[in-house]
């Protein structure tokens, strides 16, 4: 997004103030934040100065900025980051907790414009990395942790099946640390495209604590879709049963099985891990 140059006093005069909770904008953030989905012309709410920066850095379109008055300051720091037409208001500590009800505030929030796919392009990012399928995960916090780990260890895209937490809930925002906006992510019906993803020869590879075939012996290298089931039941039967493969990751006979967050990490960075290890034995071997 483009910087302005805008300092000091011009800063302040950026800002509108208002005064009232029935403003559209603030009606509209508070509504985007309750529903934890897009508003109905495409935008996310987010709250907080580093995934507002992150939001930025990743050249996302802002609709409006809210700042509290008691965190009036903030806005020297941001709003240079802002191109000029941007909406920038001011809110009362009261308004502003009433539309960001977030547990810990940091006086910031805003309207930005997320990406959206469909699931052919998320798809089509099955030779870049592996893919991802999320089936009813539903707690905002592990599927954040998903979302970073698929950016950190470079998974093509994400498809969220039916019963997940909506990636635009402001806690798997702030989870992912900005991943959200910059990863392919899908809303779909996961049993739909199972033949989809067969035919562009993708292996689907899901997770056990018990059983199937360890990790240290399992291969994940190529074309591949790892799907992570809810945090209690896991992957559902009918899923269950369409896998290529069940790998497990060893643990500690004690513990019953791993967080979804944690176990969707572990599996791609040891695809990740053995992605490299490919490549550096092809580079050596036509050298």
């Amino acid at each position: 997004m483009k910087k302005t140059t805008t300092s000091g006093p011009a800063i302040v005069s950026r800002l509108r103030r208002v005064e009232g909770r029935h403003n559209a904008l603030v009606k509209e953030l508070r509504a985007a934040f309750a529903h934890g989905e897009l508003t109905p012309d495409g935008y996310c709410a987010i709250e907080g100065m580093r995934i507002l920066e992150e939001a930025i850095r990743s050249g996302l379109k802002f609709k409006a900025v809210f700042f509290r008055a008691s965190a009036e300051n903030r806005a020297e720091r941001l709003l240079p980051q802002l191109a000029a037409h941007v909406e920038t208001l001011l809110l009362p500590d009261k308004l502003f907790a009433s539309a960001v009800p977030s547990e810990t505030p940091q006086g910031v929030a805003a309207l930005v414009r997320c990406r959206t796919f469909k699931a052919e392009d998320v798809l089509a990012k099955s030779q870049t990395g592996p893919l991802l399928a999320i089936a009813g995960v539903q707690d905002p916090g592990n599927l954040g942790t998903i979302l970073r780990s698929a950016e950190a260890f470079g998974a093509g895209g994400v498809l969220l099946g039916e019963g997940t937490v909506s990636p635009f809930n402001s806690k798997v925002v702030r989870a992912s640390a900005g991943s959200v906006f910059r990863l392919p992510i899908v809303q779909a019906k996961l049993p739909g495209i199972l033949d989809r993803m067969r035919e562009l020869g993708l292996r689907l590879i899901a997770t056990s604590s018990h059983k199937g075939t360890a990790l240290d012996q399992a291969t994940l290298t190529g074309p591949l879709a790892i799907f992570i089931g809810s945090e209690g039941a896991g992957l559902p039967r009918d899923l269950l049963a369409e896998m290529t493969e069940i790998v497990a990751i060893p643990h500690s006979p004690t513990v019953e099985s791993l967080n979804a967050g944690v176990a969707a990490s572990i599996l791609l960075y040891e695809a990740a891990r053995q992605g490299a290890h490919h490549r550096d034995t092809e580079t050596q071997r036509n050298q």
